[in-house]
């Protein structure tokens, strides 16, 4: 059920490669045991049109949150956010010096949500077969993209 948007000023991409960040946060947030591998979904949101602080044209930021399934605790909450802020950290190193940062938790209403997870089973069968398909930035999706 997991959802993690990394929302990101355009100028980001100009110092790190996204891509990089998507897997890094998704292998952290998978790290935690908090998203299961089988449910968790990233993708990279990135914001053209900004005002970032003073508006100079190197500020930037990368707004990572991630939307969970109701019933964990604060503490759980806790660790993947540190998780996360961790993973922003370790992959943005200096490059973070003009950016600004942060890292959210929202609980998902199960009330107001229907779900319907077709690749749990397919997830199963590829790790049963110990295939290696886990990457996060494949030679066809960088193809794909023009990279």
């Amino acid at each position: 059920m997991p959802h993690l948007f990394v929302e990101h000023s355009a100028n980001v991409e100009s110092v790190i490669d996204v891509a990089d960040l998507v897997g890094a946060l998704h292998d952290a947030a998978i790290a935690t045991g908090t998203a299961a591998v089988d449910a968790l979904r990233t993708r990279a949101v990135r914001r053209d049109v900004v005002a970032i602080a003073d508006c100079h044209p190197d500020n930037g930021f990368v707004a990572v949150t991630i939307r969970i399934g109701a019933g964990r605790d604060a503490d759980e909450k806790r660790s993947l956010v540190k998780a996360l802020m961790q993973a922003l950290d370790d992959t943005l190193g200096a490059a973070q010096a003009s950016m600004m940062l942060s890292v959210e938790v929202q609980e998902i209403d199960p009330e107001s949500r229907i779900n319907k997870n077709n690749l749990r089973p397919l997830v199963a069968q590829r790790a049963a077969a110990g295939s290696d398909t886990n990457r996060h930035d494949t030679d066809q999706q960088r193809e794909h993209d023009g990279r």
